[in-house]
């Protein structure tokens, strides 16, 4: 089985997502995805993950784009299994790497040093050109990291969520897109109930999306919204209650 799946393809631009995981932790499973946008034979990764899936990144990012022209790395957010490459990539590359202003420092803690590579993105977001489009990043703060950002391609139109959309799944499921949200809802509600900070920041969150008019939704874990699934998750989140909403459940 090939370890990719383009998204979207057209004019020389490309959206791909990988499902690469560290299957030495099969035990407390929680599948991965990352993603890679190619414009002419230059790259933009998105969330590539921990240090123990680097040497298979690498490899797969490879065969679509050369390593040395990757031209930024982006990080939704400080988690290990977004940023914990970040070191390896400082070395394998020349890249910038696109990050909240919040996270900068703690990137040490990641073996990174290299503090004039960093784009840092303010709290309200930003836009960065590439190609001839420009990708925008969303705030999507407190869902669930106090700063993090959701990534709009503008044109493939794909938004890649993070950990919002996130899907908890028993066992590797490579590439499935969403086909049944009432079913999906299931492999939901537990990680948004607990790992989101409030309905009000869903609501933000959503507010901001619908904006964009986004045609797919790929999250880091489980399966990608496209068509009417994408509506019918924005209208799930838009009601959640989540976080601090749920308070006396955890005190």
């Amino acid at each position: 089985m090939d370890n990719y799946k383009v998204l979207y393809e057209e004019d020389g631009h490309k959206f791909i997502m990988f499902s690469i995981d560290d299957e030495t932790h099969e035990d407390s499973y929680l599948s991965v995805n990352q993603y890679l946008i190619v414009k002419h034979g230059v790259g933009f990764l998105i969330d590539p993950g921990s240090e123990a899936i680097f040497d298979e990144l690498y490899d797969a990012v490879s065969e679509h784009v050369a390593i040395e022209n990757i031209k930024y790395i982006f990080f939704s957010h400080q988690d290990p299994d977004v940023a914990g490459s970040i070191g390896q990539w400082s070395i394998s590359t020349k890249a910038k790497f696109i990050m909240s202003s919040l996270w900068i420092r703690f990137m040490s803690h990641y073996g990174f040093t290299e503090m004039d590579r960093v784009v840092a993105l303010p709290d309200k977001g930003a836009q960065i050109k590439f190609g001839q489009e420009h990708i925008l990043f969303l705030p999507a703060h407190f869902l669930h990291s106090p700063g993090n950002f959701s990534l709009f391609d503008r044109k493939s139109k794909i938004l890649f969520s993070g950990d919002v959309g996130a899907a908890i799944v028993s066992a590797p499921q490579n590439y499935k897109t969403v086909e049944n949200f009432e079913e999906h809802k299931a492999y939901l509600l537990g990680f948004h109930k607990r790992y989101m900070a409030s309905n009000k920041v869903c609501r933000a969150w959503v507010n901001e999306v619908r904006k964009v008019n986004a045609a797919m939704i790929a999250p880091q874990h489980g399966f990608v919204f496209e068509g009417e699934n994408v509506g019918l998750f924005l209208d799930w989140l838009e009601n959640l209650e989540c976080g601090s909403d749920l308070l006396e459940e955890l005190y």
